[in-house]
């Protein structure tokens, strides 16, 4: 058999080559599908993508401004590893378990009712004490709100929105702890935007938040997440998600960042409001996850 010639072996490779290319998904063509997606939904919906090896980025909506509901622990879980590694306190102090919080409004007292919150086993020890790192732990991954405003009460949440500012989230307004009723009347409410929460998960993929210990510790708290059903839902097992979930009423959120087995990293941010059907904008946002998981894979 004649060995085939220098120009067939060439054109093979060059047509091996282009339809190898062709195949590929273009970061063009993730957008029209995440918009038609986002199109079909009963809401309004947001995205921010960063592949933290390409550079690849793709921000829709970006900039809208959405209530933060629980996606605004992770900023306040970086400025308690801030106040920490400055000295203020250890995160093995002990402080007082208590029920008790100050509205910003008017300083007047208001208390957390347990029915509301995820969990529920911190209100059976109000009155003893528990390490800070439980309770940042707590705010975390069962997005306890009484947790929360422990650790708020601890921190100063202006300082946490000022941090916010140094890291390059121009938009994230910390003003609060959870359930102050006469500030949600007023209009006074934690608030964020895609490309926000994008910009602090990046520098914390990147081990650039408050130091490279201190990421990684806060990244390990992330990856203990037990709310899975946007960004985790439809990702095969191997892959990991350090990531903080958020949701109120007609509203639900997923931010963090995405491990696969080879090392890459990327950033999703993907937040929604006044959806019409909560589970089918649940389910959305986990499909459009997916499409970013496809298009990185």
């Amino acid at each position: 058999m004649r060995a085939p010639s220098l120009l067939f072996v060439f054109l093979s490779f060059m047509a091996t080559l282009f339809f190898s290319c062709a195949s590929k998904m273009q970061l063009s063509d993730l957008e029209q599908q995440v918009k038609e997606e986002f199109d079909q939904g009963d809401g309004t919906f947001a995205m921010a993508f960063m592949d933290l090896t390409t550079g690849d980025q793709l921000l829709i909506n970006a900039r809208e401004s959405f209530h933060a509901a629980s996606t605004m622990k992770t900023p306040v879980l970086i400025e308690l590893y801030k106040q920490s590694e400055a000295g203020k306190f250890s995160l093995e102090d002990s402080i007082l378990v208590k029920n008790e919080f100050y509205s910003i409004v008017d300083s007047s007292l208001y208390s957390l009712n347990v029915g509301d919150d995820s969990e529920s086993g911190l209100y059976d020890v109000v009155g003893s004490k528990r390490t800070v790192a439980d309770l940042a732990y707590d705010m975390i991954i069962v997005s306890s709100n009484l947790a929360t405003n422990l650790v708020i009460d601890l921190v100063d949440a202006r300082k946490v929105t000022q941090t916010m500012r140094d890291l390059g989230a121009p938009d994230i307004q910390v003003l609060r702890g959870v359930e102050d009723i006469k500030a949600y009347e007023l209009g006074m409410s934690n608030s964020t935007t895609a490309y926000d929460l994008m910009a602090i998960y990046e520098k914390l993929g990147r081990g650039e938040v408050v130091s490279p210990e201190a990421s990684e510790a806060m990244i390990d708290i992330l990856l203990d997440q037990k709310f899975n059903d946007i960004i985790p839902a439809h990702l095969p097992e191997a892959v990991k998600v350090a990531h903080k979930t958020g949701s109120i009423t007609g509203v639900h959120h997923d931010s963090g960042i995405v491990m696969l087995p080879d090392g890459r990293k990327y950033v999703l941010v993907l937040l929604s409001k006044e959806l019409g059907d909560f589970a089918a904008g649940t389910e959305l946002l986990a499909g459009v996850s997916k499409m970013v998981y496809d298009y990185v894979k």
